[in-house]
């Protein structure tokens, strides 16, 4: 028998159902890849996002053919060449595990209505994340829509009956070749419009479990408070491993849970903690597949919030001052920039650009989600979707629109030395680091000292981050009373 396996976002060996079962399920094997063009022409991701892509596929084709099977590829619109595809091998049957996204839930449809018309055999799988969305329900039937009770059942449902691990395929030794539209080699990142460059998380399989041992061994037993100080390697760094599936998500639960049992001195609230952050991912995949509006709108009504600044040339400024990382806020400013620069950003700096850009600029939360999207190694719509959101109080979260992170009490707090600050604005480099926070205070003979004239070499604060916080409370309450 032979059989496609349509690889998406699941680029590894270990744990992967869809390869898994059609290597044991045929005698022919051919994987399978699809250069998705209209994606790619629409910019929705950046360059580090593509380039990251592109290099965990290069380690993926090695691999495989290690173990007899060639990686294929197609580039142009995905229905089309996944059904050429099929019909040029002469498949029996074609194997993809699930997406969730709702543009990729209807191409799936389409695809598997079409394949068995013509009577090819679709099998798919769930991979992309340890539960569904229909296997984690209220007791009514209906989606949960609160992350406290989405996690109880998550909880529920792994004791219930943990999933097991897959392992790596043996490979076949007679694999049939395939085809590939041109050659066999893999399309570089320029080929597909894009700039090739540096990547600041290495991407592929091995680097995935590598950084996940790394992980284990050292920083999850302090991630609780290490993973809120952007100047330490506190955080895995997994995120764009998990949106392109060189890990899969049950092996690093069951990894991380594996750490509790070994007798070490590893903290259960450490662990847990980071678990939990995995639960959210997950909690963002099934409300945005139960919920697809929110992939172009707010999950709940804006009525009582804010409304955003108007466009303008105001908004222009503001905007680009943000994006640009030149607010004259320190931390807000080297979060901008170690995204700009790295395509990652860590958490907690993520939480304070959103609520500076939304509550303090005003300016609408659905430009941030698509600077970020643009920007992100890890670009994930979900993750991306569910965070921006839940800062702007549009999203799932039971919490009122005026959680608003005052940006020097934040940096005083997470960065207190001003070392994250100093690595990526380093024009404040030589500030002491009683003013590192709010450097416009420093006076001429401290500028001069430190080498950094505020309103020259580092913007003064674009806006005063008190008389803003009053103004956005104040427009609310007048929602509020009318």
């Amino acid at each position: 028998m032979r059989g496609v396996v349509w690889l998406r976002r699941d680029l590894r060996l270990q744990d992967q159902p869809a390869l898994a079962a059609a290597c044991a399920d045929c005698d022919e094997v051919t994987p399978l890849f699809v250069f998705d063009d209209p994606l790619l022409r629409s910019r929705q991701f950046g360059s580090s996002c593509v380039t990251f892509m592109v290099s965990c596929l290069v380690e993926l084709a090695d691999t495989l053919a290690q173990r007899g099977l060639s990686l294929q590829w197609r580039r142009g619109n995905q229905i089309e060449e996944v059904l050429s595809f099929v019909e040029d091998v002469k498949a029996d049957v074609i194997y993809w595990n699930r997406d969730y996204e709702p543009a990729s839930i209807q191409r799936d449809r389409k695809v598997q209505q079409a394949l068995m018309a013509r009577g090819v055999v679709v099998r798919t799988f769930k991979d992309h994340v340890v539960f569904e969305a229909e296997e984690i329900r209220g007791s009514t039937g209906d989606p949960l829509q609160r992350y406290s009770a989405y996690r109880a059942r998550w909880w529920t449902k792994w004791h219930a009956a943990p999933p097991p691990l897959l392992p790596s395929p043996a490979g076949l030794q007679k694999q049939r070749t395939g085809t590939s539209s041109p050659g066999i080699t893999l399309p570089t990142v320029e080929d597909l419009g894009y700039q090739t460059i540096p990547l600041s998380i290495k991407p592929g399989e091995k680097e995935a479990l590598r950084r996940l041992r790394w992980f284990l061994d050292g920083p999850i037993h302090h991630y609780v408070e290490g993973r809120n100080l952007p100047a330490i390697d506190g955080t895995s760094k997994l995120s764009p491993q998990f949106r392109f599936g060189t890990l899969s998500v049950r092996t690093a639960v069951h990894a991380a849970l594996g750490t509790l049992a070994t007798g070490s001195p590893v903290s259960r609230r450490d662990v847990l903690t980071w678990i939990d952050e995995l639960i959210w991912r997950e909690f963002f995949q099934q409300i945005l597949s139960a919920f697809p509006h929110v992939a172009s709108g707010p999950f709940k009504s804006k009525d009582g919030l804010p409304r955003p600044r108007p466009a303008g040339a105001e908004w222009n400024r503001l905007y680009a001052a943000w994006c640009e990382g030149q607010t004259g806020y320190p931390l807000v400013d080297a979060g901008m920039r170690q995204l700009n620069q790295t395509g990652w950003m860590h958490n907690r700096v993520r939480m304070v650009v959103a609520s500076f850009l939304i509550k303090d600029l005003r300016i609408e939360w659905q430009s941030g989600e698509r600077y970020f999207m643009q920007q992100l190694i890890d670009a994930d719509l979900a993750a991306n979707n569910g965070n921006w959101q839940w800062a702007s109080a549009t999203g799932t979260d039971s919490m009122p629109g005026y959680r608003i992170f005052n940006p020097l009490l934040q940096s005083r707090k997470f960065d207190p030395e001003g070392v994250y600050i100093r690595q990526y604005v380093p024009e404040l480099a030589a500030v002491p680091t009683d003013r590192i926070h709010a450097p416009q205070l420093m006076t001429l003979n401290e500028q001069a000292l430190a080498g950094c004239r505020i309103g020259k070499d580092y913007p003064l604060p674009i806006v005063d981050h008190r008389q803003a916080r009053e103004e956005y409370l104040a427009l609310g309450k007048q929602l509020v009373t009318r």
